[in-house]
């Protein structure tokens, strides 16, 4: 098949989660930028990575780049671009964003519609049409400038790769599939070591750990606006891909995964989300205050997003919240603790400096990934079993 350049955009801060899924699915790595690796693949590389990939946003088809300072040299750019490779002639298409960075040309909305029009004036050219009916398959178009580089893509997924279709109910301020995956994977978790969750809210860092610990694809059971891009890439290659996650998913698995929350109706979210996920089995969810943390196991792992004070007076609690969670991660001492928070006194009242930190963007929240590393657990003996 005909190689294509791919786009996957990304938290920024998880770009190495990234590029270390893509490499496993064994594509080439083109470029890796903040918040955005380029990569090379097949038209099967779409529905493969749609499929297996858990902390990329979504993933595009690169249509193009080049240098544009004026809105001719846009739209003139655009129009030179072989779309007739990608649209067909009842295509539905639309810019359905366009962002701008460090660039002469700033207004998203005329980028958007000098884009259209270009492809349009291509188009008939092609077709030799006067008037698309687009009444076809969609393809939404997404166009990228910064310092007056130019970057068009289509979305081949449509809906963002953050929804799984698992995610029924959800609490407060919950963190998103994509970067629970991530902060998951930014960690020496593996599926043979507890994972405890003492602010699990809706459920999502326990799913998330569940699946990659049973080795569920998170885009199994959803659709993706490619599906319909027969002119592209058969049906063949998602039933494919599908059959090939399948096939991965460890069904006699054992594991210790477990999600508190003090709120027992959000606990209830979970649960139901935890079932919609279909890894419920694995999950053991409990209202349960932060305070009576406590194991008698060791080396377990705790990953977690505690409150944050999102408003000004929930920030009057956090010095006492995040002491008091200090004071429990403290009676687990061989227990590697990892947090995200926006909170920027998170270690003063944790009372630990920690180990890592790592810069998390959360959305347009700046937040911080606070690693605690515990001690490794030591080697079996084999002589001894």
């Amino acid at each position: 098949m005909q190689q294509m350049e791919l786009i996957a955009p990304c938290h920024f801060g998880t770009e190495a989660v990234l590029k270390r899924e893509i490499t496993d699915l064994g594509y080439e790595i083109i470029s890796v930028e903040d918040g955005r690796i380029v990569f090379k693949g097949d038209a099967e590389a779409v529905a493969r990575a749609n499929i297996f990939i858990r902390t990329a946003e979504r993933i595009m088809v690169k249509v193009g780049s080049f240098q544009a300072l004026t809105f001719d040299e846009l739209f003139e750019a655009t129009k030179a671009l072989p779309w007739e490779q990608y649209l067909t002639k009842d295509a539905k298409f639309w810019v359905t964003k366009a962002t701008t960075n460090k660039s002469k040309l700033f207004s998203g909305s005329d980028i958007q519609s000098i884009v259209k029009k270009a492809i349009v004036e291509r188009l008939k050219g092609i077709y030799h049409l006067n008037w698309f009916e687009e009444n076809g398959p969609e393809y939404p178009i997404r166009v990228f400038i910064l310092k007056d580089m130019v970057t068009i893509a289509i979305d081949s997924s449509g809906t963002s790769l953050h929804k799984r279709g698992y995610r029924k109910l959800v609490g407060k301020a919950p963190i998103s599939e994509t970067l629970a995956a991530a902060l998951i994977m930014l960690t020496p978790w593996n599926k043979d070591r507890i994972l405890v969750d003492p602010f699990c809210g809706s459920g999502t860092f326990p799913i998330e750990a569940a699946m990659i610990g049973a080795k569920i694809a998170p885009g199994m059971n959803r659709e993706f606006t490619a599906k319909k891009w027969e002119n592209i890439l058969p049906q063949s290659a998602w039933r494919e891909a599908v059959t090939e996650a399948e096939d991965q998913i460890i069904k006699d698995i054992q594991m210790n995964i477990q999600g508190y929350d003090l709120d027992g109706g959000i606990v209830k979210c979970a649960m139901e989300n935890a079932r919609a996920a279909d890894v419920a089995q694995y999950i053991h969810f409990q209202q349960r205050n932060m305070k009576e943390l406590s194991s008698p196991r060791k080396y377990g792992f705790i990953i977690t997003n505690p409150p944050y004070g999102e408003r000004m007076e929930d920030k009057a609690e956090l010095p006492g919240l995040y002491k008091e969670m200090g004071k429990s991660f403290d009676r687990l001492d061989t227990w590697s603790k990892y947090i995200i928070t926006s909170y920027e006194d998170a270690e003063r009242y944790l009372g630990h400096k920690a180990t890592k930190n790592r810069k998390i963007y959360n959305g347009m929240i700046k937040s911080y990934f606070y690693q605690y590393m515990g001690p490794k657990p030591p080697k079996r003996n084999l002589n001894e079993e």
